[in-house]
């Protein structure tokens, strides 16, 4: 893919667009030093480039039938069978539309991406394989993954099996939809500002968003290389940590994941830890979001926390106040930062020593050019607004957002420093209906008005996991729980003791 030479008219406008111009001298002593450096990368594209291996067959599937996609949820259907043996045996594993399966398309939601197939096994796939599992398709998700609603993939809108009437949550929510629908076993989620817990907290399902780093986001579509997490899903809590157990721990083409323990814990065996002597925090300001909140929603989550009591924990509330500023600072990082890493550089993230999939980067470049009118209104919306900061601020927003990041860590680590737990409502609301005559401004607001609690942890890193708590008008109601770093092990066991009170069962639902 040889690079085309510049033209002395395209440096000098190159230099105008930065804010210096070119002497004679300097535009022969510069077109001959960049010539020079074509020619070193001439060579780089002469060299053969390594990849994550594609270990196990597979059958390339088919875009699923209507009759095989009731609620919306597959973007593709395939077979991919790992070991005969392992701890995923006979499951039957989705993945979200984001994660790279060798030979199978990728779209991301988007109809910009739409002809993409992957020529990688992403990590977390290979390791699936590796303890057993079968990677039977791929989850729908939202458009590139801005939407905390269901209403924005290309695939179309995802029913939430509960009550085809709503949404299943975003933007992991096909993942979700085919979980409550037992259409899979388990799947394979990605979240940056909710993406796994807010579906899993409109369909009734568990699910995880680990620690920062914990998961290899290998051969994952990336949103902002700061706030991607990968995690499982799931119907209990044992199979949750079935599957995180098989995902976790270091890869070498993540930086990531440096970070994580040198060795994966036993998530499952701790499961029997149960909740005798845990300190639960009920976080008064993780309550009551202006104009989002709804009542029953949270006295359902209020209740359920107390319940931990009966269980063995002592439970009080707590007060963080820096959580109500949180959704600020989450915005000032994902508005520029997603902009970034999605649009500007396509992927290739400069200063992120990782894997990077350059194929996906070369079919990006030629999609965004021929195709930016079907870009999904919230990549338009994130386009324009950070282009704009980008011009105005050069970046001041999203480098104080990070460093008001560490900030809000230590302020939940200071709380985590006298309770166990953290519980609070995953979403504030119970799943949104859809609503064809609501505008495009309504649409807009609607997409990320369910982030409020999930996002923060996002930002700090913190393991938080949304388990079914109840139900409100025989919708499901998720309540979050959130543990120090690496300490996975702890809210799992909390919330496989939970689990035991049935709370979350489908009895009395829809």
């Amino acid at each position: 893919m040889p690079v085309r030479r510049p033209t002395p008219e395209e440096l000098e406008a190159a230099a105008a667009a930065n804010h210096f111009h070119l002497s004679a001298e300097e535009m022969a002593a510069y077109s001959a030093i960049i010539e020079l450096s074509l020619l070193s990368l001439d060579r780089v594209d002469a060299l053969a480039e390594p990849k994550p291996s594609v270990a196990y067959p597979r059958l390339a599937g088919h875009y699923p039938r209507q009759d095989e996609n009731p609620f919306g949820a597959w973007a593709w259907k395939c077979s991919v069978p790992g070991r005969s043996d392992g701890p995923l045996r006979g499951k039957r594993v989705a993945v979200k539309d984001v994660v790279s399966v060798a030979g199978i398309p990728m779209t991301q939601g988007s109809a910009v991406m739409q002809g993409f197939v992957s020529d990688v096994d992403a990590t977390v796939v290979t390791r699936i394989l590796d303890a057993g599992g079968e990677i039977v398709g791929k989850a729908t998700c939202e458009g590139f993954c801005l939407s905390g609603a269901s209403n924005t993939s290309v695939q179309g809108p995802v029913l939430n099996p509960r009550d085809v009437t709503r949404m299943t949550g975003g933007s992991s929510s096909g993942c979700a939809a085919l979980l409550a629908s037992d259409a899979c076993d388990l799947a394979l989620g990605c979240d940056q500002g909710g993406s796994i817990r807010e579906p899993s907290s409109y369909c009734g399902v568990f699910g995880p968003k680990p620690t920062f780093g914990l998961v290899p986001y290998t051969g994952i579509a990336s949103i902002e290389p700061s706030l991607d997490h990968a995690g499982p899903m799931g119907r209990s809590v044992a199979d949750v940590a079935t599957l995180l157990e098989a995902i976790a721990g270091r890869d070498e083409m993540d930086p990531r994941t440096a970070v994580a323990p040198e060795q994966v814990p036993h998530y499952v065996a701790a499961l029997g830890a149960g909740c005798d002597k845990l300190r639960v925090g009920i976080l008064q300001e993780g309550f009551g979001w202006p104009g989002a909140s709804e009542p029953d929603v949270e006295d359902v989550v209020r209740s359920a926390a107390w319940r931990f009591e009966g269980l063995g924990a002592s439970v009080s509330e707590i007060s963080i106040p820096e959580h109500r500023d949180s959704s600020h600072v989450f915005g000032a990082v994902m508005n520029e930062g997603g902009w970034s890493t999605i649009f500007r550089d396509l992927g290739a993230s400069r200063g992120f020593a990782g894997y990077l999939d350059t194929p996906q980067i070369d079919f990006m470049q030629a999609a965004l050019r021929d195709r930016g009118e079907e870009l999904p209104h919230l990549a338009k919306l994130t386009i324009l607004l950070a282009t704009h900061l980008t011009n105005q601020s050069n970046g001041h927003y999203y480098a104080k957002g990070q460093n008001l990041r560490r900030e809000l860590r230590r302020a939940y680590e200071r709380a985590l420093g006298s309770v166990d737990v953290i519980v609070m409502p995953t979403v504030p609301q119970k799943a949104m209906p859809f609503d064809p005559s609501r505008s495009l401004y309504d649409e807009l607001i609607l997409s990320g008005s369910m982030n409020q609690n999930t996002a923060p942890f996002d930002l700090s890193g913190h393991p938080a996991l949304s388990v079914p708590c109840g139900f409100v008008d025989g919708l499901p109601i998720g309540m979050m729980l959130v543990g120090r770093h690496w300490d996975e092990a702890r809210i799992l066991a909390a919330a496989a003791s939970f689990e035991t009170l049935g709370l979350g069962k489908n009895s009395g639902g829809k």
